[in-house]
């Protein structure tokens, strides 16, 4: 009867179409609001950017085309550039209905919530949910840092300009945020930088195709090159324009007719939303795109550190003796030794890659956690479900994967949390010594190193990605902080 009361709750076909519209009308409006407003943020991207996705897409069935065709071909035309408009257009697509399906969701759940005949128990897991649902900080939280790693995995799309691309920087390096500069449209194309393919056979259609694409994706589908100006003006057949000091000239013919009937035909204004750099590159774009390194750093290094200090340590707390004394004692000296200059000497030894500072901070990170965890299985194996599986004869594996663990990831993830914080800090600060990620590639920590220099006069350079990385950390605490007092009967009260 249950579970026939569970399917007796019909939803009208709106709540279905529109994520968030049901848990409104059940009184749920934070989550409503949530899912309302980040799915029509997603579909205005959609629809804004439409061009590049459709690009993205035909790049994507070329690649993997020419893949099943010809690999070679594939290994020198594709960049790491295109697969992250690959993944971002996905990602875009995706979301939405993973936005509505978790809606209905959550709406079926507030109707069974509000279904006064409905009885039973809620699990230990069901009880921290609810309570986590009731701190509304930690919630905020949770939808920030969805909303960063939403814009991480979006950076292609959201950012205006290529984070690479030095522009004119007699007129716009050092540029305020919300500067509005005139750009005059060259005839000249964008060049490509990898020939095309001669043929007519399918693995060289497939080729062009991914090469034209990818242009047209690393340019934001702008094929005619741009020349920022301070200032022009039309004389006779020539346009004269200042950049900087110099006054130069150059052909009308050598323009393209471009633009509004507001504005000549032949220009384009640019917005540099957060200002630009010594080299007039867009702030905002290097922020959109130092997300991705300085978020997927953190999750990826947590995850390795968490996966491997669980295992150290239900290992060392459930078989003990000479296993435990081995690990512990590893344990004992990493610790001692500073976990900085470690760091400082792998780098300094085998060279600062993105892959290798994530096997170091992993490395370097899973001792507190093995802590943990062994303190936990050594009281929990003494407890009496523990003995009777042992007692019935189940394997040592069974035993931990089905019985310990489960049990002991409450004090994992809220470690997890609040580790992610501490190495995204981590990451800035060797970012802003220069041992961390490289220039050009754009992360938080060498943005900030970049505008130290010209703080004062310059502020925007080193203000914004350090805003950023406040604003994470901040965040990931707050929601370790709920999830710990949420799993903690004692906090929940």
């Amino acid at each position: 009867m249950a579970a026939q009361r569970t399917n007796d709750f019909s939803i009208p076909a709106m709540y279905r179409i529109v994520p968030g519209l049901g848990l409104l009308n059940a009184g749920k409006r934070s989550a409503g609001l949530f899912y309302l407003l980040a799915t029509a943020s997603f579909l205005t991207l959609l629809v804004a950017r439409f061009d590049l996705i459709v690009i993205s897409l035909r790049s994507m069935a070329a690649g993997v085309t020419l893949l099943l065709l010809s690999r070679t071909d594939f290994s020198q035309i594709f960049t790491l550039e295109t697969l992250e408009f690959w993944i971002a257009s996905l990602y875009l697509l995706i979301v939405p209905f993973l936005l509505l399906r978790f809606s209905v969701r959550s709406y079926r759940k507030a109707l069974r919530e509000n279904d006064e005949s409905q009885s039973g128990e809620a699990s230990l897991w069901q009880l921290g949910m609810l309570s986590f649902k009731r701190n509304g900080i930690s919630v905020a939280a949770s939808m920030v840092i969805f909303v960063l790693y939403s814009v991480a995995f979006l950076a292609p799309l959201l950012s205006p300009f290529s984070p690479y691309d030095q522009q004119d920087f007699l007129v716009t390096a050092y540029q305020p945020p919300l500067t509005r500069l005139d750009a005059l449209v060259l005839r000249q194309q964008r060049t490509i930088v990898i020939p095309l393919r001669p043929g007519s056979d399918a693995a060289s259609t497939a080729a062009n195709t991914l090469i034209l694409d990818s242009q047209k994706l690393r340019s934001r589908n702008q094929e005619h090159n741009l020349k920022f100006v301070n200032s022009y003006q039309i004389t006779g057949d020539q346009v004269l324009y200042q950049q900087g000091m110099r006054e130069k000239s150059i052909p009308l013919a050598d323009l393209v007719n471009v633009g509004t009937s507001a504005k000549p035909e032949y220009a384009v204004t640019k917005t540099f939303l957060l200002g630009t750099d010594q080299y007039g590159r867009d702030i905002f774009s290097r922020v959109l795109y130092g997300s991705r390194i300085s978020l997927s750093i953190g999750f990826l290094v947590v995850l390795i550190s968490v996966s491997l200090g669980t295992v150290i340590g239900i290992s060392s707390g459930y078989f003990g003796g000479w296993v435990d004394n081995t690990l512990m004692r590893i344990v004992d000296v990493l610790i001692a030794f500073p976990a900085l200059f470690l760091i400082l000497i792998i780098i300094a030894t085998f060279g600062n890659s993105i892959y290798l500072i994530v096997i170091t901070l992993s490395f370097t990170g899973w001792m507190g956690v093995a802590r943990i965890v062994r303190g936990q299985v050594l009281s929990l194996k003494e407890q009496e479900f523990i003995l009777a599986a042992k007692s019935l004869g189940l394997s040592s594996g069974r035993i931990i994967f089905r019985h310990l663990l489960p049990n002991a990831l409450t004090p994992v993830i809220v470690a997890a949390t609040l580790r992610i914080g501490s190495i995204i800090l981590t990451e800035a600060g060797l970012s802003f010594l220069g041992l961390g990620v490289q220039p050009p590639t754009p992360s938080w920590g060498n943005i900030i190193n970049e505008g130290r220099d010209s703080l004062l006069n310059h502020w925007w350079i080193s203000t914004f990605p350090g805003v950023a990385i406040l604003s994470t950390v901040v965040c990931f605490n707050l929601i370790g902080d709920g999830i710990r007092d949420a799993l903690d009967p004692r906090m929940r009260g």
